[in-house]
């Protein structure tokens, strides 16, 4: 069990996608598909849709949370958001959007693109799914 801190609310599980870059929703992911498209991203051309997205942060406008919200609304988003370090943007966005969402995880070397995990922000915990 990973502990780590609250930020929205909510569980999902899912498949992980991790980037070490930070993201910025306005236009670096097309809130219609789910895809990344920011062309110097190292996730440009996946798909964060229904996956547990891990990144550093986040970066770039306010209006970011509104793409994460319109990702929502068009079943495009991620089910789960893990960041190191939470900032308002990404927090908002989530909040909004009642898409699960924890920060500073107490230990992230299980924490690999492809891995299943358990997100459970209302206790605080991460769980890797074997």
């Amino acid at each position: 069990m990973i502990e780590c801190r609250s930020v929205s609310k909510g569980k999902a599980s899912g498949e992980l996608i991790v980037s070490d870059e930070a993201i910025s929703f306005l236009g670096g992911v097309n809130p219609e598909t789910g895809e990344v498209i920011d062309p110097n991203h190292e996730l440009k051309g996946q798909s964060i849709k229904d996956k547990i997205l891990f990144i550093p942060g986040g970066k770039g406008s306010t209006v970011g949370s509104y793409v994460i919200f319109q990702m929502k609304k068009n079943n495009t988003a991620p089910k789960a958001i893990i960041c190191l370090k939470a900032e308002p943007i990404i927090a908002t966005g989530a909040i909004m959007s009642d898409i699960p969402m924890v920060d500073s995880p107490s230990d992230v070397k299980e924490l690999l693109t492809g891995v299943s995990v358990e997100v459970d922000s209302d206790n605080g915990e991460i769980k890797v799914i074997n």
